[in-house]
């Protein structure tokens, strides 16, 4: 059996790589996550085995990393990931001038503060109550309901439940309904977090392909009907990172599909309203079977900092899920939702802010890859990043590189599910213009190093959160 080191580095990077190579591409992957604290990694010799080199190589290989700070290795108790503990800390001046590409998101919306200022009355009355809030305030569940039905899909409020964002309500739905050992569909390339909230929760990933090009939608239901995983996680609108939708007719099929294969279908409309010239608006995945589990967010329309979720089930799931959450969470905070309220009113002025922005974004974006040899813009006509395909395996080096440069730049292996699409680079269009130009800059820098053939000299890089 491979092991999870071998399936992270993946065996066209590893064919006649040197020890000190090997060891830099494991060093990669601790640093960028993919490779986490205290995990075990196989013997020397299992290594070697796996490999097909000799001892002596993958000898050589850990005592570089045991030198470096990157593994630890004890007798009898084997080799284990960590971090130096004499790592560099950055100063606050490198901090300032570092651009974080690992956040694809905006900053607020303009009418966040009057929002604010407008939701104060509505908290203040509820200040005789107990404050905790299991299921959100009625008013904010009947705007999300609202604005389903206003997007194709009658829903009512007993369908909704208000979570911390998300990712909160990804988690929450697992909790409930998840199955440890069950196998899950996932798209490959997909939102890196989901991925380890379902690895947490006990799954084993079924990859399914998509490209900005589209879904391979043969290969879902293939994989539906014949692996009848127990949940699938979709992002069908705008797909974080490819910017590719579902058209309706797909939807409809997919849903059919997992209706019969017995597959809980979680679709995650995080990315849902962030349209800039689509040109068409598909009915919401939940159209097509009350089965659906749709979990969304308000941080891409209007700000990360409002953490402010929910999911809308059939009632009986809604029914368990309140069961399930005291156990971890005894609801949302009450000003958020009072906020949220109030933002939800006017849904054309956050709409239009998000466009606009997104507009604006790509556009530096587009412009200044132009000036890179080799790197074009692929289609984004919506969502937050651009997918583009490097035209070779050098994505990690490339990301490596990028650091050199005070960029913070995931690359492609940090949205699989086994160390794949080397090839592949996600650029957020989120960043205000100039943010943007000044950070296409910083990549063509990298670029060119990585070009001429250079290596990062780099001991450690931050370990980001991808969102």
């Amino acid at each position: 059996m491979t092991s999870r080191l071998v399936e992270q580095l993946g065996t066209q990077n590893v064919a006649g790589a040197t020890a000190a190579s090997l060891a830099e591409q494991i060093r990669a992957l601790i640093l960028d996550g993919r490779l986490t604290v205290g995990e075990r990694l196989p013997s020397e010799r299992a290594l070697a085995l796996e490999l097909r080199r000799s001892r002596s190589t993958t000898t050589r290989v850990y005592g570089l990393l045991e030198g470096d700070g990157y593994v630890s290795r004890v007798h009898g108790g084997g080799t284990r990931v960590t971090l130096p503990h004499s790592a560099r800390a950055s100063t606050s001046s490198d901090d300032d001038d570092a651009i974080d590409l690992s956040i694809a998101s905006m900053d607020s919306t303009p009418g966040l503060y009057d929002a604010t200022v407008r939701s104060l009355p509505r908290l203040a009355a509820l200040r005789g109550t107990s404050g905790y809030s299991l299921r959100g305030l009625p008013e904010l569940r009947e705007a999300v309901a609202r604005r389903f039905t206003e997007r194709g899909v009658e829903t009512d409020a007993d369908e909704i439940i208000i979570t911390s964002g998300a990712l909160n309500a990804f988690h929450l739905v697992l909790a409930t309904i998840g199955r440890r050992g069950e196998r899950a569909l996932v798209e490959q390339p997909t939102f890196p977090h989901a991925l380890e909230a379902l690895h947490r929760h006990g799954y084993r990933l079924l990859p399914t392909p998509v490209d900005v090009t589209g879904w391979d939608e043969r290969h879902i239901n293939d994989t539906l009907l014949r692996s009848r995983p127990h949940v699938a996680y979709l992002i069908p609108d705008f797909h974080n990172p490819t910017g590719a939708t579902l058209s309706d007719a797909e939807r409809s099929r997919i849903a059919t599909t997992a209706r019969n294969s017995g597959t809980h279908v979680i679709v995650d409309e995080t990315t849902a309203e962030l349209d800039i010239d689509r040109g068409w608006s598909p009915l919401p995945m939940a159209a097509y079977s009350p089965q659906v589990i749709t979990v969304g967010s308000m941080s891409k329309i209007a700000w990360g900092g409002l953490r402010i979720g929910w999911i809308r089930a059939e009632r009986s799931l809604i029914t368990r899920l309140l069961a399930t959450r005291p156990s971890f969470e005894l609801g949302t905070a009450l000003l958020e939702q009072c906020i949220a309220v109030e933002l939800l009113q006017d849904m054309p002025a956050l709409t239009a802010h998000v466009t606009a922005r997104l507009q604006a974004g790509r556009e530096a974006v587009t412009e200044g890859l132009a000036s890179i040899g080799g790197l074009s813009m692929p289609p984004a006509p919506g969502g937050l990043s651009a997918w583009l395909d490097l035209g070779a395996p050098i994505s990690t080096a490339l990301s490596l590189a990028a650091r050199d440069h005070r960029l913070v730049l995931p690359p492609g292996p940090r949205f699989s599910t086994g160390g794949v699409l080397e090839r592949r680079l996600r650029i957020p269009i989120t960043l205000p213009p100039e943010r943007a130009a000044d950070a296409m800059g910083r990549l063509q820098l990298a670029w060119d190093d990585v070009m001429a053939g250079g290596s990062s000299a780099r001991l450690e890089m931050p370990n980001s959160a991808v969102i």
